[in-house]
């Protein structure tokens, strides 16, 4: 899932914090088994598996009008918060490779992105696997069981497994630029810093009345998560 224009909306913690708990209601409501998750700034990656093929559509519709409600109630903005439908491909549970090849992409995304030098990073559950903790979310993948006889040689070798990922090489190829000649010469646009002024948030902003979450529920599903799968503040670029 990506932001309408893809709007850095996700880095800002409380709607990471509020998207962490939205899932955890998921769960709830419509039963899944979430695999791997990686909360960037502009989009979600989710490996997710339904009780039945046919719920995922139900899962992820749930998921994202009730994020977005609640996002758009914290921002104090109208319109769509996310970007089209989300995208999605399936294989066999029993595919081994394609799911550990799976995980590595997901929890890659921030080391590809630049925003740390490692796999660490406290918005996905690489940490789950890498230190074999319960961030109270997801859970490990039958693959990743499969990869060693204990526990601790499963994280070691996919530890290992994931040290061996490429970043993906930037596309060097030209942009098109047809129709540019039509358009007004305008000034270089000026860094966006609306989504950092956007405040107040959750804590603030939101009155809490009868029958909403209070949010106490919210930082304490967000909190376990972060704590299990913490990055070292040594790998931090930004």
């Amino acid at each position: 899932m990506r932001c309408n224009n893809r709007r850095f909306n996700l880095n800002r913690t409380a709607c990471r914090k509020v998207l962490l708990y939205a899932i955890e209601r998921a769960q709830s409501k419509y039963p899944f088994t979430l695999y791997a998750l990686c909360i960037m700034s502009n989009h979600v990656h989710y490996l997710l598996e339904p009780e039945m093929p046919e719920d995922l559509p139900r899962i992820m519709h749930w998921l994202n009008w009730y994020s977005a409600m609640s996002f758009n109630r914290m921002l104090g903005r109208t319109g769509h918060f996310w970007e089209q439908r989300y995208h999605s491909s399936g294989f066999a549970r029993d595919d081994h490779q394609r799911a550990l090849n799976t995980l590595r992409y997901i929890h890659a995304n921030p080391k590809a992105a630049g925003m740390t030098k490692g796999f660490r990073y406290s918005y996905s559950n690489y940490g789950t696997y890498d230190q074999l903790v319960d961030d109270g979310l997801t859970q490990w993948h039958p693959a990743f069981l499969q990869l060693g006889d204990t526990l601790e040689a499963c994280a070691a070798r996919y530890r290992a497994f994931c040290q061996r990922y490429l970043t993906p090489h930037k596309s060097g190829g030209r942009r098109s630029r047809w129709g540019v000649q039509w358009l007004p010469r305008l000034p270089r646009r000026q860094r966006d810093d609306t989504a950092s002024a956007q405040l107040p948030l959750w804590e603030t902003r939101c009155q809490v009345e009868p029958g909403d979450t209070p949010p106490e529920a919210v930082f304490n599903v967000a909190d376990r998560f972060v704590q299990a799968n913490a990055m070292l503040s040594t790998e931090v670029l930004h």
